[in-house]
């Protein structure tokens, strides 16, 4: 008897041990679920475009707004941009297209200026004026009215949902990748997709069980790599600050389209399809501090101080506008070109371009001897972390 009441003495002892150690796991548990819970509450941004976006964050804090970027997110694809508590109030967002995606980079904006840093990686406490490597991009205003959880989406006309956008921007990226996905005038033929997933997957030599995300991500790549090859670069190796812009034939007429400002290194991709004409225009003018320094001639095109694509490159100043002179780039039946800027292809300050008379007829005019390096095949762009510009559009 003696031996069985100590038996279940301990019997007791080890269900009260037991008991103990639930109700103090119990606590444990919740806590790490909580813990889980805020991790996944917070601020979310969500994609809901056919394009692959890079976003940046700007918070209120104290009487400073701290900046972030970039946060890269797929088709489709939601990310935590700022974990709770939130602080209520206005917050700040902007996103832009890869530039692997054809037809310039778009811009998701407001009407905030706020500093980013365009090329790289960033988290800055916003400065009073953009200096440096930074430059000004127009953040949209969101109030955040919630301290546990709030989610903002890109969008674009199409309406797409989450899932739908999904589907959209896998065929845009094969698209950008160089596949063709449609069937006469029709929209993309879901079989020739099909096709294309299955083709790419295998040049690729994707694994089998490669997933949605690591398609996309592949597909991006190879979109990027099309990009280098085919339409006209832009490239400044100098050591001053330039503003670019291109003319060329549009239907039966010309256009004008700029700027694109480029820091020193920095390129720009102006045109982002293959080059199909016989010769295209640029201009380039450096900013120095004895004033601006020109190409040495060029052909007259209209362009305005502000951005601007112009039909038409007559009678500018009847139209509002500046006539400035286009250096011609000869594409020699090539796709793609890359026009680097170099210290030797500018005039000094002060000294003015001379102009070469466009024919009536706008046949070629012969290139000019003192026209920047040109002509370079596309293997010659930088490589895919070197700097570059965004696409100002107009």
């Amino acid at each position: 008897m003696a031996l069985a009441r100590s038996f279940i003495k301990l019997g007791a002892a080890l269900a009260l041990a037991l008991m103990s150690v639930a109700v103090s796991a119990a606590p444990a548990a919740a806590q790490q679920r909580q813990e889980r819970q805020q991790r996944q509450n917070g601020w979310h941004i969500c994609n809901e475009t056919s394009f692959v976006l890079e976003a940046a964050t700007a918070r209120p804090d104290g009487r400073s707004i701290q900046v972030q970027g970039w946060t890269r997110l797929r088709p489709g694809e939601c990310r935590l941009a700022l974990s709770s508590p939130l602080a209520r109030g206005t917050h700040y967002l902007y996103a832009r297209s890869s530039s692997a995606h054809r037809g310039g980079r778009r811009q998701w904006s407001g009407d905030a200026p706020i500093c980013v840093d365009p090329t790289d990686q960033f988290q800055i406490e916003n400065p009073p004026r953009c200096t440096d490597s930074y430059e000004a991009r127009r953040f949209r205003r969101v109030q955040i009215n919630k301290r546990d959880s709030w989610r903002t989406s890109f969008a674009e006309a199409a309406g797409y949902s989450l899932a739908r956008a999904r589907q959209a921007g896998l065929q845009r990226l094969l698209d950008d990748a160089g596949y063709d996905l449609r069937q006469g005038r029709r929209s993309a033929d879901p079989r020739r997709v099909a096709q294309a997933v299955a083709q790419f997957r295998a040049t690729q030599r994707l694994a089998p069980n490669a997933t949605e995300d690591q398609l996309i991500d592949a597909l991006e790549l190879a979109a990027r790599r099309r990009a280098g090859q085919v339409g006209l670069t832009l490239c400044n190796r100098t050591r001053s600050r330039l503003w670019t812009a291109v003319g060329r034939r549009r239907g039966e007429g010309w256009e004008s389209r700029g700027w694109w400002p480029l820091n020193p290194g920095g390129c720009v991709r102006t045109i982002d399809e293959v080059l199909t004409q016989d010769r295209y225009f640029v201009h380039a003018s450096m900013e120095t501090q004895q004033g601006a320094r020109y190409l040495a001639e060029g052909e007259p095109f209209c362009t305005s101080p502000a951005r601007f694509a112009i039909l038409n490159r007559g009678n500018c100043t009847q139209r509002y506008y500046t006539t400035d002179l286009f250096a011609p780039i000869r594409t020699r039946e090539r796709e793609g070109l890359v026009v680097e800027f170099e210290e030797r292809d500018f005039l000094e300050p002060g000294v003015a371009p001379r102009e070469i008379a466009a024919s009536a007829s706008d046949t070629d005019a012969a290139p000019a001897q003192a026209a920047p390096r040109r002509g370079l095949p596309p293997q010659a762009a930088p490589a895919r972390g070197a700097p570059t510009q965004d696409r100002r559009t107009p």
